[in-house]
């Protein structure tokens, strides 16, 4: 078995460049098995994928992972549970954004710590649904303190392109990485973001690599499912292949990315994971592998390298497609579109939550 590539995503803090991506295992996104979704998490570790994404808005997700991280610790000790890096995300309420206080960012931070069952937060990804409300630059500035108070080691973004990501780097504060969605269906990053990640030392952590399972095996020559899904992860990135092109273009892609694993004796979920990998300025995918029984196909991406008659090959076909065009986040951030309308903007906060308790009243 090949080993498990990893990045220094800052002096003395590597990630696996594979991230076992936490959004599927939230709410909406169908059934799941819990118990064996956190028994599977130490498959994972043992294969060298160490380094897990969750956010506070996925709902039960950073407790599933504490809860790993816990019984690990109890059965393996410290060392072996001291391996595995966590990401989580702040993302206060759309809602709550224009009122929103100090005591309550360091509250969600708190919140994250009790149920990851950490004592220090690895890496904490910032966002902010509206640049136009509030005081975002105030906010990340309360992540600060809780650096220097030594709750969060790292800080990140998410979801931004360069206009906003400057205003933070601008005003000192010391970003390690920005979390946006990069796959061969979406390469929005690669116009501005990556270059200027690049030169400011910025690692780019990929969401969206398989296009929420699409860019599978299972779908090769499969028909046009239309927008009936009721997961709406499904429903997000069949919006973007829309914009990659007409559903015979995407299977065009999918034969090309057959061919070229078959060549290499791996998946096409492994080269379109590949080639991600390769591009630059990024430091790691983000995979959303559920359970053990995904972990060889997601560890096939170590097993070989894209010569450049496949690179050839799959650029054959993303030339004749531009894909989604805008900024990073562009057309999310449109609440009124298409990609915006089936986002929910308001999740940090749970009916019987009391982190926001003072602005609901």
């Amino acid at each position: 078995m090949s080993a498990v590539e990893t990045h220094a995503l800052a002096p003395g803090y590597e990630i696996s460049r594979v991230i076992k991506g936490g959004w599927q295992l939230a709410g909406d996104h169908g059934a799941v098995d819990r118990a064996a979704a956190i028994a599977d998490m130490e498959a994972f570790v043992d294969a060298g994928i160490t380094t897990f994404d969750c956010a506070d808005i996925y709902t039960g997700v950073e407790e599933m992972i504490g809860s790993f991280i816990s019984d690990l610790r109890t059965r393996r000790g410290a060392s072996v549970a001291e391996c595995i890096r966590v990401h989580t995300k702040l993302v206060p309420d759309l809602g709550l954004l224009a009122d929103l206080e100090d005591a309550q960012i360091e509250a969600i931070v708190d919140r994250s710590l009790s149920r990851l069952k950490l004592d220090q937060l690895h890496l904490v990804q910032f966002y902010w649904w509206d640049m136009g409300l509030g005081d975002p630059l105030r906010r990340l500035e309360v992540l600060k303190r809780c650096q220097e108070k030594g709750k969060i080691a790292h800080l990140g973004v998410n979801n931004w392109d360069v206009a906003e990501t400057a205003r933070f780097l601008d005003a000192g504060f010391d970003l390690v990485s920005t979390q946006v969605q990069y796959s061969l269906l979406d390469r929005r990053p690669a116009r501005t973001l990556a270059p200027w990640c690049e030169d400011n030392g910025i690692g780019i952590l990929c969401f969206g690599t398989l296009a929420g399972g699409f860019l599978t095996d299972h779908w090769l020559g499969k028909p046009d499912p239309g927008f009936d899904f009721e997961n709406r992860s499904l429903i997000k990135y069949r919006l973007i292949i829309e914009e990659f092109g007409p559903w015979a273009r995407f299977q065009e892609l999918l034969s090309v990315l057959k061919a070229i694993g078959e060549r290499h004796g791996v998946s096409l979920s492994a080269v379109a994971t590949r080639w991600v990998l390769d591009q630059p300025g990024v430091a790691a995918a983000i995979v959303g592998a559920r359970y053990a029984r995904h972990l060889p196909k997601t560890l096939e991406v170590f097993r070989f390298t894209l010569s450049d008659a496949d690179r050839a090959e799959i650029d054959a076909v993303l030339s004749v497609s531009k894909g989604i065009q805008g900024p990073v986040f562009g057309a999310e951030s449109d609440r009124s579109g298409k990609h915006g309308r089936i986002m929910k903007y308001n999740l940090n906060t749970r009916p019987d939550d009391t982190v926001h308790g003072a602005a609901h009243g």
